[in-house]
């Protein structure tokens, strides 16, 4: 029988209007010669706060110093290098007779191999006339351009790494605004669309323009599609809110199966997303998936914030979010421990939570799950050319102002690490060849962003993604310091081959910091993509490697060279852990909700947070 320590004195408790949210005590710092000093101050560091948050409106959020400063270390250390600018005038020279060879030959009737290819993500160029002069000819010469500014911005001795990437990144930016595919002039498959639809494809496009231009200027949100619509098509499973809060509404799933397993699950999604990601269509439902295989389910949607939510913090998602659910589960589900799984920024904050309740000496987890989830952001991948201390104060002082991290401001930011693909491709197919967004589950729940409370975001930028004081062991909870290794239970840990967001590597890395038993599963897909790998998911495959208590360290690339990947879903594979990781033996679904308790059934799922813009 588990052992049940809750995390307060009192069980949480539903919201009414008239409460107040709980804030932490303040921490009064001890009385030092210069804090009168500081205190007259206080109303000039608002001031320079307020011009940078000025500032912020007109440059999306992106900090000038951390341009400036990129810029100016890149080329002062290629200015001091005259190794380096004789290689790349050698390299101008050569990808310049390539060209012209190139040309000369297919001027004469000749089929030469191209010089230069896309890179792998890269799709604009797929249509067959681009393989057509003088069609040809452009994409060759902007191939050659990419290929030099990428040798170009490669690290320069002295030069520090993040400058090097940002610098590489806001060229790769610079490069894809000029590409030939964004211009009706130089992209033949526009010239072609235009010449048989007769210009229509044109005047549709611009009807799509302008109702882009009006939705981005009023922020007016969009619609669901027919056949998209969220509690009927999409996040649809049947359940039923059993709690809910300042911060979010737990729900649980109606069982499908007779008998369940004892233990439950409970999933922790992202904040930085609506948690329907894992409950899209029935048929790559996770969620559905977890029901049908005899789970009790319990998942948190997380309240979308407001400015009046400015003040929440990261231990408040903890508290009040994620121990507020354990505690819930724990009512509902008496006697058992239960099945934590995290989701991208989800996990993280798991993590915290599950190393607490550990130091604590709270064993209410059986398992942790986390999917795409880093603990460790010294390898956090693109994300990390947005962020030093210049561009995160910048980024505080902006939601300073406006009380959130608004939604375009982070979709823009993740959209720009696509750019080729998420925002110039779907404008050409969007603004020139007329053709409609062509919708789906996955672009439904994509458009439907979330905005993020300025504290919390705050202390998550600075604390874990700069500092990364949570393996760094300087991340402290109620005053003490916590440590991953404390965790005891055994972990299953998924990441994705093209992960851009949370990169395998880095995912991989909880291996160093933990000491109990360890599943890792590598699944082809990005961030997205990869979670969403139901049975019977074309071209799906993964890998799979395990870690038991005492076993040493091997290394990412090691480990992949070991391990053959495994045609077909990882689904299936993670139920049969959980399965392994439960009593043997069944028992009959628990009640929906106890109605003797705060947590009783109010409402059916998806409930009412998943419907906040």
């Amino acid at each position: 029988m588990a052992k049940r320590k809750t995390t307060s004195q009192t069980a949480p408790r539903l919201v009414h209007q008239a409460d107040q949210p709980t804030r932490p005590a303040a921490q009064v710092p001890a009385p030092s010669p210069d804090s009168a000093h500081r205190a007259d101050a206080h109303p000039y560091q608002n001031l320079d706060k307020m011009a940078r948050a000025i500032v912020a409106r007109y440059s999306d959020g992106v900090s000038p110093y951390s341009v400036f400063q990129a810029w100016s270390d890149w080329a002062l250390h290629l200015g001091r290098a005259p190794g380096r600018q004789i290689e790349l005038a050698e390299l101008a020279a050569r990808n310049m007779v390539k060209l012209a060879d190139f040309a000369a030959n297919s001027a004469m009737g000749h089929q030469p191999d191209p010089p230069f290819s896309p890179k792998k993500t890269d799709h604009r160029f797929k249509n067959e006339a681009w393989s057509k002069m003088p069609f040809a000819f452009w994409k060759q010469s902007f191939l050659a351009n990419q290929d030099w500014w990428d040798h170009a911005s490669d690290a320069v001795r002295g030069l520090s790494q993040p400058d090097s990437d940002r610098v590489r990144f806001m060229l790769r930016q610079a490069l894809d605004l000029v590409s030939p595919s964004n211009f009706p002039t130089t992209n033949p498959e526009i010239i072609n669309e235009t010449l048989k639809q007769r210009g229509v494809n044109i005047i549709e496009g611009t009807e799509h323009f302008i109702d882009d231009l009006m939705r981005t200027w009023t922020q007016a949100a969009q619609d669901a599609p027919e056949g998209f619509r969220i509690g009927q098509d999409i996040a649809c499973t049947p359940g039923k809110v059993v709690y809910r809060n300042e911060l979010f509404e737990l729900i649980q799933y109606a069982p499908t199966t007779d008998k369940v397993h004892a233990e439950p699950i409970l999933i922790v999604p992202a904040w930085i997303m609506k948690y329907y990601i894992l409950d899209l269509s029935p048929r790559n439902s996770m969620i559905r998936f977890l029901v049908s295989e005899g789970f009790t389910v319990f998942a948190i949607s997380w309240r979308n914030p407001t400015v009046d939510q400015a003040h929440l913090s990261l231990e408040d998602y903890r508290k009040r979010g994620v121990m507020a659910a354990i505690d819930a589960v724990s009512v509902i589900v008496p006697d058992q421990k239960v099945h934590a799984t995290g989701y991208c920024l989800g996990g993280t904050i798991l993590s915290i939570a599950a190393a607490t309740m550990a130091r604590d000496g709270d064993d209410r987890l059986a398992s942790v799950s986390l999917f795409a989830a880093q603990v460790d952001f010294s390898e956090a991948g693109e994300l990390l050319q947005f962020l030093d201390e210049s561009q995160v104060a910048f980024l505080e002082d902006m939601m300073w102002a406006q009380g959130y991290l608004d939604r375009p401001q982070m979709s823009r930011t993740f959209a720009s690490i696509r750019a080729e693909d998420l925002i110039y491709a779907r404008a050409v197919r969007r603004y020139f060849l007329g053709k409609q967004d062509l919708p789906s589950d996955l672009t439904v729940w994509n458009n439907d962003t979330t905005r993020m409370p300025a504290k919390m975001h705050g202390e998550y930028l600075r604390g874990l993604f700069l500092e990364n004081r949570l393996t760094a062991g300087r991340f402290a909870v109620e005053g003490k310091v916590i440590a991953l290794k404390d965790i005891t239970c055994p972990f299953f840990v998924v990441g994705t081959e093209d992960d851009h967001i949370a990169p395998w590597r880095s995912v991989y890395k909880i291996r160093l910091f933990t000491d109990s038993d360890l599943t890792f599963v590598l699944t082809k897909g990005g961030h997205n993509g990869g979670i969403l790998s139901e049975p019977g998911h074309p071209r799906r495959h993964f890998r799979k490697g395990e870690r038991h208590e005492g076993d040493n360290y091997v290394d990412p690339d090691t480990w992949l060279r070991q391990d053959t990947p495994t045609e077909g879903s990882w689904w299936p594979e993670w139920s049969a852990w959980l399965a392994r990781r439960s009593s043997s033996k069944r028992v009959s679904p628990p009640p929906m909700g106890r109605s003797d308790t705060p947590f009783t059934a109010i409402a059916d799922a998806p409930g009412t947070y998943i419907f906040q813009k």
